[in-house]
């Protein structure tokens, strides 16, 4: 067949394609898919700063109980203890008991941490001493119940609870409670340390 034959018969064969209402539709499904896409991207962007500050609680109040458990790890001996308070005798590197230079040595001072229902502070002092400056460490819980202690009065003396012996603690567990800014429940930041230096006394 020559060229010009060619051409003619493509021109006069039938061709598939979409009709006007097929495009209509599709166009349709499309806008409607972009809008669900669309609308899932503007919710993640609107949720992110509620989980960033959520995850930046939990990371301050890990950094916070990390300090507490590390101080009390270092104790000597449990001097009150209370579901929102202990003070403890526990050894710091400071050259005075409640001052701010660092120094090579540790000394013997009494540490007294206390929870309200929105903050916890820490008071450094003299031994046997329980009062003076507090500073608080974190802010932003929702319980004033932050310490259990072993040997408890439970049934099981071993679990966490009121202490049944002050002079005779041996761990201090920390719970911090922070809000859901969802409203939903709270969530719980846990640990706990025992006296390692206790046993020096005896």
């Amino acid at each position: 067949m020559s060229a010009p034959g060619r051409i003619f018969a493509r021109l006069g064969a039938e061709e598939d394609g979409l009709t006007l209402v097929e495009l209509l539709v599709a166009a349709a499904m499309s806008v409607v898919l972009m809008a669900a896409v669309g609308s899932m991207v503007l919710g993640a962007m609107r949720a992110q700063p509620e989980i960033s500050g959520r995850a930046q609680n939990v990371s301050s109040a890990r950094y916070v109980m990390e300090r507490m458990t590390r101080e009390i790890r270092n104790g000597i001996r449990i001097d009150k203890a209370t579901a929102s308070s202990v003070s403890l005798l526990t050894y710091v590197r400071r050259t005075t008991c409640g001052g701010s230079t660092p120094s090579t040595t540790s000394i013997k001072c009494e540490g007294t941490y206390t929870c309200s229902s929105t903050t916890c502070s820490r008071i450094e002092a003299a031994d046997g001493v329980y009062t003076g400056t507090a500073r608080t460490i974190y802010k932003g819980i929702n319980s004033s119940e932050a310490f259990c202690y072993v040997p408890s009065t439970n049934t099981d003396s071993l679990s966490c609870g009121t202490a049944k012996s002050v002079a005779g603690t041996t761990y201090v567990g920390v719970r911090l409670k922070l809000p859901n800014p969802t409203g939903a429940g709270a969530f719980t930041v846990s640990d706990g340390a025992s006296l390692r230096n206790a046993v020096l006394l005896k």
